[in-house]
C-alpha cells in the first residue's frame, strides 16, 4: 500500500491510468459541504498519495477556497506551499482568486497575490485573463495597477473587453479619473457595461455633473439605459437635491425598463432619491408600490423622515418596520439629537439596548454630540464613561467627538484629559483639541498644541489651519498668524478658504492695520462676506478712523441693500465726523429705496 501510494506520488496525474475521475474520493470531494468532512478526505488523499497529484489538489484547493463556509484560507495555503510541488496555471488561479477575495487578512492579502504573480512567472506558467482579473482585484495602491496593467498589454490581453473594463474600474476606484477616460475613449467597442462603469465611477468620485454630462453624450448615441445606469443616475440626483431632475430619471426608468426588471436595488435607489431631494410624499408613493421591501427601504423612509424634520413620522415608520437593525436606531437617535431633544436620545438608548441591539462608533458618536449640543457635561461623563468601556482609548474618532464635548460645555481640562490619554492621535484628534482650546478663549495655548503638533509630524489640514488663525485672531497673536497663514499654500499646498481670509482680515483689523485688512480684502480670489466687511467696520470704529469705516459701510449696503443697520450706522457716521449733508443723504437714499428704521421697543415696566 505505502509503495502504492509512493509510485502513484512519484508519477505525473494521468486520470486515465491512474485514477478513474468517478474516484470516490474526488466523488466526496464534490459533495463536500464542512470544514469536518474535507478535513477528512483530505487525510484520505494524503494517506492515498493522491493529494501530491495536479488534478486532486486543484479541486482541493478550489473546495478551501471557494467553496467552503467559511472559506479554509489557511488550510489552502498549507497544502500549496508544502504539497503542490508542480503547480499548473488553473492552480495559481485559484490561489490568486483566493488573495483578492480574502483582502487584507492575515493570510491573504494584495501582497500575497503580488508575490504568486512572480512564484507563477519564475516557474514559466504565462498567464492569462483569469489571472489578470484576480491581480486587479487585489489591487490596493496605483502604482501597482499600472504594473498589471503593463504585464496585460505585454502578455497581448490588452483588446479583451471584459479585462479592458476591469483595468477602467481599477482606474476610477484608485482615483485616476484621467486614465480611465483615455481608456474609454480608446475603447473599440463602448458597450453598456463600460458605460456604466465610467458612469458609476464619476458618481463614486463625487464628480456628479461630469456624470450627467456623460450621460447625455451616451444617450444622444443611443446607448441603451438598464438598471444599474438608473441607480448612478439617482444617485446623482439625491447627492444634486435635484427633484426634476429625479422625476426626469423616474421617467426615463418607467418608459425604458420593464417593471418586472427593476429589482429592490433600483426600487431603493429612486426612494432614496426622493428622500434626499426632501420629497418625501413621493417616496411614500414609490415605498407603498413596491412589490419587495428590505431593511435598506425601510431605513431610507426613516432617515428621510428624520432629515425632513418630521420625527413623529419617523418614529411612525420605524416602529412599523418588520425588523429593525443598527441603521435605523442610529439614524432615529440622529434625528432627536439634531433636534437638541437629549431627554429623548437617552430614552431611546436605553430601549436600543434594552432591544439587544448592539451600538456602534456611529451611536457613541451621535450620543456624545447630542450632550455637547446640550451643554450638559454630567451626561457626558456618562456617555464617556459608557464609550472607554465599550470602546477602549484607541480610537481617535470617538475621542475626538469626546474632546469637542468637554470643550464645548466648558471643561477644557476634561478635553486635555482625553487627547492626553487617547494611544492615537491624529489630525482630527489634534484639530478638535486646538479648536476647543481657541473656543474657550486660550489662544497661546493653542498656538502652543499647534507648534508640538508640528513637533511630532502630524501634517494639518484646512479645518486645523482655520483653528490656529481664529486662536490668534482672538489672543492678538499677529505675528504667528501671518506666518501660519502665509504657510498654508507655501508648505502644505491649501489654498485658504473664505473662512481663512476672515480670520486673517479680522486679526489684521483687531491688531489696528487696518489699511493691511482692507487690502487682503479687496485681493482676496472670492467675494468678501458680510462678516469680513463687519470686522474692518468695527475694528475702524473702534479707532476712529473715519475713512476706512466708510468703505466697510458702503460695501456692506451693497451687499445687503435692503438691510436697515448698514444706512443708518454710515449716516450716524457722517453725523459724527460733522458731515451733515452726506448724512442726510444717506438718510433719503435709504427713504428712496424703501428701507425703513424699526421703531425702538423696551420691556421695561411690561
Amino acid at each position: 500500500m505505502a509503495a502504492g501510494a509512493a509510485a502513484a506520488a512519484g508519477r505525473a496525474w494521468d486520470p486515465t491510468v491512474s485514477l478513474r475521475l468517478g474516484h470516490p474520493a474526488l466523488v466526496l470531494l464534490e459533495r463536500c459541504r464542512g470544514a469536518g468532512p474535507f478535513r477528512a478526505i483530505l487525510a484520505h488523499l494524503l494517506r492515498l498519495g493522491l493529494a501530491f497529484e495536479t488534478f486532486p489538489m486543484s479541486r482541493l484547493l478550489h473546495f478551501a477556497t471557494a467553496v467552503s463556509s467559511p472559506r479554509l484560507t489557511r488550510e489552502a495555503d498549507l497544502l500549496f506551499r508544502h504539497f503542490t510541488p508542480r503547480p499548473n496555471l488553473y492552480i495559481y488561479n485559484v490561489m490568486l482568486s483566493a488573495a483578492a477575495a480574502a483582502g487584507d487578512s492575515s493570510t491573504y492579502s494584495p501582497r500575497r497575490a503580488a508575490a504568486l504573480y512572480r512564484s507563477m512567472l519564475a516557474a514559466s506558467v504565462h498567464p492569462d485573463e483569469r489571472t489578470f482579473l484576480a491581480l486587479l482585484r487585489s489591487v490596493e495602491r496605483l502604482s501597482t495597477g499600472r504594473q498589471v496593467h503593463a504585464h496585460v498589454v505585454t502578455s497581448g490581453f490588452h483588446s479583451r473587453a471584459y479585462l479592458r473594463n476591469s483595468l477602467i474600474k481599477m482606474y476610477l476606484d484608485a482615483g485616476d479619473v484621467e486614465t480611465a477616460e483615455l481608456m474609454f475613449r480608446s475603447t473599440p467597442v463602448q458597450d453598456t457595461v463600460s458605460f456604466n462603469i465610467m458612469l458609476s465611477g464619476y458618481v463614486n468620485e463625487g464628480c456628479t455633473s461630469k456624470a450627467l454630462q456623460f450621460f447625455r453624450e451616451a444617450a444622444s448615441r443611443g446607448v441603451a439605459v438598464d438598471r444599474y445606469t438608473a441607480v448612478a443616475l439617482l444617485t446623482c440626483c439625491g447627492r444634486l437635491k435635484n427633484t426634476l431632475l429625479g422625476w426626469s430619471v423616474h421617467g426615463v426608468v418607467v418608459r425604458r425598463i420593464d417593471r418586472g426588471d427593476w429589482g429592490l436595488i433600483l426600487m431603493n435607489a429612486l426612494l432614496d432619491m426622493y428622500a434626499k431631494c426632501g420629497e418625501m410624499d413621493a417616496a411614500m408613493r414609490v415605498f407603498g408600490e413596491a412589490d419587495e421591501k428590505d431593511g435598506i427601504s425601510w431605513n431610507t423612509v426613516v432617515a428621510g423622515f428624520v432629515n425632513a424634520g418630521k420625527l413623529d413620522l419617523a418614529c411612525k415608520c420605524f416602529f412599523e418596520a418588520p425588523s429593525r437593525d443598527l441603521v435605523s436606531w442610529n439614524a432615529l437617535l440622529a434625528g432627536f439629537a439634531r433636534y437638541k431633544d437629549l431627554s429623548a436620545v437617552i430614552k431611546l438608548f436605553d430601549d436600543m439596548l434594552a432591544s439587544r441591539v448592539n451600538p456602534d462608533k456611529v451611536t457613541a458618536v451621535t450620543l456624545i454630540s447630542a450632550a455637547a449640543s446640550n451643554g450638559s457635561l454630567n451626561h457626558g461623563r456618562s456617555i464617556h464613561g459608557w464609550v472607554v468601556k465599550g470602546f477602549g482609548l484607541k480610537d481617535a474618532f470617538l475621542a475626538s467627538a469626546l474632546v469637542d464635548m468637554y470643550c464645548k460645555c466648558g471643561n477644557v481640562k476634561g478635553g486635555y484629559s482625553v487627547f492626553e490619554k487617547a494611544l492615537d492621535r491624529d489630525v482630527t484628534l489634534w484639530t478638535a483639541m486646538i479648536s476647543g482650546l481657541a473656543f474657550n478663549g486660550h489662544g497661546t495655548e493653542a498656538l502652543d498644541l499647534y507648534w508640538k503638533m508640528q513637533a511630532e509630524v502630524v501634517t494639518p489640514n484646512g479645518v486645523t489651519l482655520l483653528a490656529v488663525l481664529s486662536a490668534c485672531s482672538h489672543a492678538g497673536l499677529l505675528d504667528e498668524g501671518c506666518r501660519i497663514f502665509d504657510a498654508m499654500k507655501q508648505r502644505y499646498s491649501i489654498e485658504p478658504g473664505i473662512e481663512h481670509f476672515g480670520c486673517m482680515v479680522d486679526l489684521l483689523a483687531r491688531s489696528g492695520r487696518l489699511t493691511d485688512a482692507l487690502a487682503l480684502a479687496r485681493r482676496m480670489p472670492m467675494r468678501p462676506s458680510r462678516s469680513i466687511w463687519g470686522s474692518i467696520l468695527n475694528a475702524s470704529l473702534a479707532c476712529q478712523n473715519t475713512e476706512v469705516a466708510e468703505i466697510a459701510s458702503k460695501e456692506l449696503l451693497h451687499l445687503d441693500p435692503a438691510e436697515e443697520g448698514g444706512y443708518v450706522l454710515l449716516s450716524n457716521l457722517y453725523a459724527a465726523g460733522g458731515h451733515w449733508n452726506h448724512s442726510d443723504k444717506v438718510r433719503q437714499n435709504m427713504e428712496r429705496k424703501g428701507v425703513r428704521k424699526s421703531a425702538g421697543a423696551s420691556n421695561f415696566g411690561s
